[in-house]
């Protein structure tokens, strides 16, 4: 009988290190120097002992972590990558500053360690936090991790659950989260900001997003409320509990936390949210298991949220599009650092025809909202402007371009000439 028990304690041992997250090895042109860190932990006073086992983890596309794993310390670092950045991306401060204010207001943030900003320990700034042991559900749940259909829905809406309440957190009781904000005007302020990101990350091989950029700026709503909010809200950032993954126990990456309006962290959030029919490069691009039979689609999403908040809405559209040309942003500035080898990581090489992809996306909302008659009537008067986005879609693989034209707005593409004779 005790032999029977202590197998049995070994195969729920042997699960939970195969579901929870763990780092691997560190990538070329990456590697850490521990030796520094654990030198300035100590001047610090964190009590740490022995070298750490250093490894570091692959599911981030922007920030560098790593785990070090001391004898008396299991600890995370964070710090940006190299090479060229956004002025606002990559704010090792901010992301530490907002979950130290947070900690005893919204109970998902791990536990600050040390902030440094001495760059000339490891040549950028950094912090440590504790780890949170758990499953971080990425593109794929672990494969030992089943979940039913009811599951599955308990787990997506436990992960909205607690967006929604991030977003109720008082910020004016907290001195530190009250200077993250800037005041009336979010919403314009971020199209305003990535508008300009997208120009200055450019690349010859994708579009000029310029009907959705003059969209974008022509349909901006006025702030519907100011709240703190995560602003890169996904499932792989989430961590859930090991004995029951339905259940929420950490969020992670508050880099570009800050105050502002929750619609548009919801449609951020959005972005990333691939269903189950749509588009194999979205397919193949997915970051979190939002196919699975259960996960709520966008449009359900959309509507528990403003059921849960009491939020009103007259144009979704804007925010949907928004978040699309805002990861488009986000994606492109880190091609922006492969095209130009300030990285080697091969996982962004494709970056650009995610690009394309999203391009698309937001032209066939517009189109939607709009009505194909007055999208057209607005489109026509750019295509001389956007014409090179028509050819470089042409010289796309056709694979691809097969993908591309199937979410493009029917015609989208058409000359004046063509259409007055089909008309």
């Amino acid at each position: 009988m005790v032999d029977s028990n202590k197998h049995s304690e070994s195969e729920h041992s042997d699960t939970d290190s195969k579901v929870l997250d763990k780092g691997g090895e560190i990538r070329e042109g990456e590697e850490l120097d521990a030796a520094a860190v654990s030198i300035w932990l100590r001047d610090q006073g964190i009590d740490i002992k022995g070298k750490p086992v250093v490894t570091q983890f692959s599911g981030g596309a922007s920030n560098w972590t790593y785990r070090l794993e001391y004898d008396n310390q299991d600890l995370i670092l964070r710090r940006p990558p190299k090479g060229t950045k956004a002025k606002s991306a990559h704010d090792m401060v901010r992301e530490f500053t907002v979950q130290k204010a947070l900690e005893d207001a919204y109970p998902y943030v791990p536990k600050m360690i040390a902030l440094c900003t001495d760059e000339n320990i490891i040549g950028a700034n950094f912090y440590v936090m504790e780890r949170m042991e758990g499953i971080i559900p990425r593109a794929n749940l672990p494969k030992e991790i089943e979940l039913s259909v009811i599951q599955t829905r308990a787990l997506c809406t436990n992960v909205i659950d607690a967006l929604v309440e991030l977003h109720q957190v008082d910020y004016r009781d907290h001195p530190d989260l009250v200077e993250l904000g800037r005041g009336e005007g979010y919403c314009e302020r971020q199209v305003s900001g990535w508008n300009k990101r997208y120009v200055k990350a450019k690349t010859p091989n994708v579009p000029s997003f310029a009907l959705v950029r003059q969209w974008l700026t022509t349909h901006t709503p006025s702030d519907i409320k100011t709240c703190v909010i995560h602003n890169d809200w996904r499932f792989d950032n989430v961590i859930l509990n090991a004995d029951n993954p339905t259940e929420v126990i950490g969020v992670l990456d508050w880099e570009m936390a800050t105050l502002g309006d929750p619609l548009m962290d919801l449609g951020s959030a959005l972005a990333y949210w691939i269903e189950v029919d749509d588009n194999v490069i979205m397919q193949q691009s997915r970051r979190q298991p939002t196919h699975l039979k259960g996960m709520m689609t966008r449009d359900e999403v959309v509507d528990y949220y403003l059921k849960q908040t009491g939020l009103k809405v007259d144009n979704w559209t804007f925010y949907e599009v928004f978040g699309l040309f805002r990861l488009a942003g986000i994606i492109q500035q880190i091609y922006y650092r492969y095209y130009h080898k300030q990285t080697k990581n091969p996982a962004f090489k494709n970056f650009w025809i995610i690009v394309h992809v999203l391009h698309a996306k937001c032209l066939k909302l517009i189109a939607k909202y709009e009505g194909e008659a007055l999208f057209t009537s607005r489109v026509q008067p750019h295509l001389q402007e956007i014409g090179v986005d028509a050819a470089m879609v042409e010289q796309l693989p056709s694979p691809i371009q097969k993908v591309i034209r199937s979410v493009l707005p029917k015609g989208y593409f058409e000359s004046e000439s063509n259409k007055s004779a089909d008309s």
